[in-house]
């Protein structure tokens, strides 16, 4: 019991520059190997960013750090970027590297730009925090969907 409080404080507390706070049905670390596994309900908040689903296992190095955050299940996110664009989304599977701040979206990824009405439907999705920028991949039956919304030019003239 020691070790499972010593693992939820220390994962609080990984992110020096806020709070992460994880909120999990359950949870098992291994010191060992620096993993830790969150089970049923998951719901991790940092700032302004939120991410839910089924499981989520984070990676951590010898020092305690974590590299990797693996979302399985019903994922379900809401995120802002350096230069506070929200985006807000969906899919089967989210991988998080810390060091990069980059998100990877993986089945089914429904991607909302929310503050610039932008959308991005792919099977495979990257999201860099820093640049705000976006990569998308589709499969061979389903290529990638972009939706934006262009305000039609009212100076135009009508025929």
């Amino acid at each position: 019991m020691k070790y499972k409080l010593l693992s939820i404080l220390f994962l609080v507390s990984i992110l020096n520059s806020s709070e992460l706070q994880i909120k999990a049905n359950s949870f098992n670390a291994d010191e060992n190997t620096g993993i830790s596994i969150f089970k049923g309900n998951v719901k991790i908040k940092k700032s302004n960013d939120e991410l839910n689903a089924s499981k989520v296992t984070v990676y951590t190095n010898e020092n305690k750090e974590p590299t990797k955050f693996v979302a399985v299940g019903n994922v379900s996110f809401s995120i802002q970027t350096k230069e506070k664009a929200i985006y807000k989304g969906v899919a089967q599977k989210a991988i998080y590297i810390p060091a990069t701040k980059e998100y990877h979206f993986f089945k089914n990824v429904h991607l909302k730009q929310v503050d610039d009405k932008k959308e991005i439907i792919g099977d495979e999705v990257l999201l860099n925090t820093i640049e705000g920028k976006a990569y998308a991949k589709g499969i061979e039956s389903e290529p990638v969907i972009m939706i934006f919304d262009i305000a039609d030019d009212k100076n135009e003239t009508q025929e």
